[in-house]
């Protein structure tokens, strides 16, 4: 053994009792003329002693006391006297004993522990543990080695010293380190004194990891299905698998199964969910879904996959949703497909299906079957010219519109040229062609049919930037005009079916492409040159984009022929598109986009959001969103201090178009040391003539347990910004313009 002593004559004392008193002339003290050597080390590596004092003893004993200290391997004992055995490594710790190992510590006024073995026992403990701050006391301690460890009678709490707000009671405790988990038997949780749960077993994640068993019960409801209970249970099957069952209790419709599976493998992976509610009291039916989502390797570069949803019936989501993204559910995907990746080209083989849920007050059209769809596209780069094909196979597939089957291929050759570091300019050259062999269903008898149209297009660009200095901060501003021109001559195109084309949105993405619809139905005709600038504030060293000017027009040099709706206008000149974007003082961020009608001296449509973000937990997202004649929509949403550790948190998105609100969101939070309090509740639109309320009321004990319905998602979701205040992890958000 290795020892330190503190003072120098300490050191000489206890080389003088090794020797000098080897005769035995004062009783208790050593007397073997052959002591073991100072240096001698166990398994672990040399011990280090420091005190005050400290004298060998009878049977290789040494005693340290005042202030005395045993050191090995990351771990340290302290304690007023210890009492040190050099042959079996074992200690004798009393008074004011306190052991640090890993970060962890345990005091208490009596241990005994083996420093070889990592075990030992301690009376009347009191302790601490890093991974989640929780600190308790107990009966004994009980340590079997480095990673794992027992208490006797414990209590148990996140809370910081001087607070018990809450507190677990515990007749035993286990603290599994290699596995992260704690284990609790014959266990009860009071909050503010108040009993609020027990349970004979219970385990809990130590930093956040998986771990199989109950977890905390919520409690909620909502209009349509009433007061609702639901007991998880989690199954950690494997490192790669998991299962949650979580039977759903609720008062007017009875007992509902929810079952989740999950799985990774190294060529396969997904996601299965599998809900039954056998006997739905007010429906008098059985309700179920499924749902599989499933991604596999087939081969090196072949993979497959399958993305299939189905209920039983068309109002699943509006009766027992609670959550407006769940309930405005109307089309759910059935799908499965082949992908191949050679690199330069890819090949895509797939059918689809859609289960369409219908609102009786505002039935919808049900969308195309494909059966199948076929997909081959390739793109080399040859002298410097990129050469690109794309081609595609349908067989539409339709209850009671016209079938058909369509064929279309689309070649195209693009030659960029680049002059560094700032222009470039790319003609390009394209061939679409579309063929229809028309099907079942075909009232109106359209005749099979082809069209062929060729696509030119040049775009062309250039990026100027200067230094400059805004707000005292340095910038990099630039000046970015763009040009692009697109010609595709006039063909009627009315007596060709159309199964997927649309309008698309006009926008910046838009405006910069050869074909003013989505789908392969329809090809626009156009003679047109779009202009647009845009202005960036760039961070100099790292390009970070802190604010963002875009501006553009599209002149068409003909009147656009092929259109699938009423043009609003026939001038030959479109809206002026504006936008800003980023954070245009230290808390304020602004994302807007503005389409104005010069003819008309009014403005289309634009969408305009401010978020004003001071410091975490304070958030003020302001949204409105306008369409001429079709939508107007107020969004606002909000995480607000209020008084003390009260927080007020909402949302209130209304439609002045309908004079009805979308979704409201109200809720308080209290944000304590070691819980927090959620009450919230939700009001949303499930169908056009149909609401929805739900209540969330949940008390997080901090790194513990939850009791309650989890209103997390829900408020994640609508209110842009929120922060969980208990949280470790959140961080002040990023200040750029000071």
């Amino acid at each position: 053994m290795l020892f330190r002593f503190k003072y120098p004559f300490i050191l000489l004392l206890f080389c003088f009792a090794q020797h000098s008193y080897a005769g035995g002339d004062l009783p208790g003290l050593l007397t073997d003329k052959n002591p073991p050597a100072l240096t001698k080390t166990s398994q672990e590596g040399p011990a280090v002693i420091e005190a005050d004092n400290m004298v060998g003893k009878a049977e290789d004993q040494i005693e340290a006391t005042g202030d005395a200290t045993l050191s090995q391997d990351g771990k340290s004992i302290r304690a007023d006297t210890l009492l040190f055995n050099q042959r079996s490594h074992e200690v004798d710790a009393q008074g004011a004993v306190i052991m640090e190992q890993d970060g962890n510590t345990m005091s208490g006024p009596h241990m005994l522990f083996n420093m070889d073995k990592g075990a030992g026992t301690m009376e009347q403990p009191q302790f601490y543990l890093k991974e989640n701050d929780a600190r308790g006391s107990a009966d004994m301690l009980h340590i079997q080695d480095r990673q794992h460890f027992s208490l006797d009678n414990a209590i148990y709490t996140t809370c910081p010293a001087g607070n018990q707000d809450w507190q677990a009671k515990m007749g035993l405790l286990e603290i599994d380190r290699d596995r992260q988990v704690g284990v609790a038997h014959s266990a009860s949780v009071e909050f503010m004194g108040v009993p609020i749960l027990y349970t004979p077993w219970m385990d809990f994640p130590l930093n956040g990891q998986r771990k199989s068993g109950f977890l905390a019960p919520t409690f909620g409801g909502t209009v349509t299905g009433g007061s609702e209970l639901t007991l998880p249970y989690y199954w950690n099957i494997a490192p790669n698998f998991d299962a949650t069952i979580a039977p759903r209790a609720m008062s007017k419709r009875g007992l509902m199964f929810n079952n989740e599976f999950r799985y990774l493998e190294p060529g396969y992976g997904g996601e299965l969910h599998v809900d039954v509610l056998p006997n739905d009291a007010l429906a008098k039916r059985s309700r179920e879904l499924f749902s599989l989502n499933h991604n596999q390797t087939l081969a090196k570069s072949l993979n497959g996959y399958v993305n299939y949803t189905r209920v039983g019936d068309n109002g699943y989501f509006r009766d027992l949703g609670n959550a407006v993204n769940v309930t405005s559910q109307a089309n759910l995907l059935q799908e499965g497909g082949l992908n191949y990746d050679a690199g330069w080209w890819t090949a895509v083989a797939r059918v689809q299906h859609y289960q369409t849920l219908q609102d009786p007050a505002a039935p919808i059209v049900l969308p195309y079957t494909r059966l199948p769809q076929l997909a081959l596209n390739a793109r080399q780069n040859y002298a410097g010219a990129n050469i690109a094909f794309a081609g595609e196979f349908v067989d539409f597939s339709h209850p009671t519109a016209v079938n058909a089957r369509r064929l279309v291929l689309n070649p195209s050759f693009s030659y960029p040229l680049v002059s560094k570091p700032a222009f470039y300019l790319t003609p390009k050259v394209a061939l679409h062609s579309a063929y229809y062999m028309m099907g079942a269903n075909n009232v109106g008898a359209l005749p099979n049919a082809s069209s062929t149209l060729p696509i030119l297009s040049v775009d062309s660009g250039v990026a100027f930037e200067r230094e400059g200095n805004l707000f005292n901060n340095d910038y990099v501003q630039t000046l970015e005009p763009r040009a692009f021109y697109v010609y595709v001559p006039y063909k009627d195109q009315t007596l060709l079916p159309n199964f997927d084309s649309a309008q698309a949105d006009f926008n910046f993405t838009q405006i910069f492409t050869e074909n003013r619809f989505v789908g392969s139905d329809r090809v626009g005709d156009a003679n047109s040159l779009t202009l647009a600038m845009t202005s960036r504030l760039l961070e100099p060293g790292n390009g970070m984009e802190h604010l963002k000017i875009m501006m553009g027009e599209r002149v068409s040099f003909s009147t656009p022929q092929v259109n699938l709706v009423t043009p609003a206008t026939t001038t030959n000149k479109s809206d002026i598109l504006l936008a800003l974007a980023g954070r245009v003082t230290r808390h304020w961020s602004l994302d807007s986009e503005l389409q104005f009608d010069p003819n008309q001296s009014h403005a289309q449509r634009y969408d305009i959001v401010a978020s004003y973000r001071p410091e975490v937990g304070k958030v003020l997202n302001l949204g409105y969103r306008f369409t001429r004649n079709t939508l107007r929509q107020v969004d606002v949403s909000t995480q607000w201090p209020l008084t003390g550790r009260w927080h007020a948190v909402g949302r209130w998105n209304y439609s002045l178009q309908d004079s009805r609100i979308l979704e409201t969101i109200g809720g308080l939070e209290y944000n304590q040391d070691c819980w927090m309090l959620r009450l919230v509740a939700q009001r949303f639109a499930t169908a056009t003539q149909q609401t929805n309320t739900g209540f969330f009321v949940q008390l997080e004990l901090n790194d513990f347990v939850k009791v309650g319905s989890d209103p997390l998602a829900l408020l994640k979701q609508s209110v842009p910004g929120y922060t969980k205040l208990n949280d470790k992890t959140a961080i002040q958000p990023a200040q750029v313009l000071r």
